[in-house]
């Protein structure tokens, strides 16, 4: 990256990826994105966000990149999104992202229970990520209190029976060093 960060918003799209936002290393909250091509081997800076954000979750939907959530300061937290359109360049804001509406029915659905919880302590870092037709999930992941030391990858794809009934696919366990998951990206899904 030109700037390096922790705790950013993420999100790939073929060969591209964007990353916005985070901490620098003197922990100030950044409202920088930055845009990598995998193809090249490249980063490119792009324009500023409309705010600072830090602990925000970044996706793709129909061609352009969302930013949700995350805090403007290491107190106030933010409810509006921003939406990036590759093509003009510019970030657009989104008010009432968080709880927020879904682009058709303007509402959002839980379709399925995580396999970690996300307000836990053991699933800091809980990372989401579309491929194909299925949603991964990566956490860490602890049972009865305690942190077992591993972080799981599972995988969910809505396509495959009842939403309810079927359970989370587990494809890979690693052990690590740490509790904590920093971020993640899956590039060519």
């Amino acid at each position: 990256m030109n700037l390096p960060r922790c705790l950013f918003g993420s999100s790939s799209l073929g060969e591209i990826a964007i990353v916005v936002g985070g901490s620098d290393k003197n922990g100030n909250v950044l409202q920088s994105a930055e845009l990598y091509n995998s193809e090249v081997g490249t980063w490119q800076t792009l324009p500023d966000m409309n705010f600072p954000r830090k602990l925000c979750s970044g996706f793709f939907m129909d061609g352009k990149f969302y930013v949700i959530g995350g805090m403007s300061s290491h107190i106030d937290c933010l409810t509006c999104g921003e939406e990036y359109n590759i093509e003009t360049r510019s970030w657009r804001r989104i008010e009432n992202m968080y709880p927020g509406r879904d682009e058709v029915n303007n509402s959002w659905s839980v379709v399925k229970r995580l396999p970690v919880r996300a307000d836990s302590s053991y699933s800091w870092g809980l990372a989401f990520k579309a491929c194909g037709n299925s949603l991964l999930v990566i956490g860490a992941r602890g049972h009865g209190g305690h942190d077992d030391g591993v972080i799981v990858l599972h995988s969910w794809n809505p396509e495959e029976g009842n939403r309810d009934g079927q359970e989370w696919n587990v494809l890979d366990v690693k052990a690590r060093t740490d509790a904590f998951v920093y971020n993640c990206a899956v590039m060519g899904c």
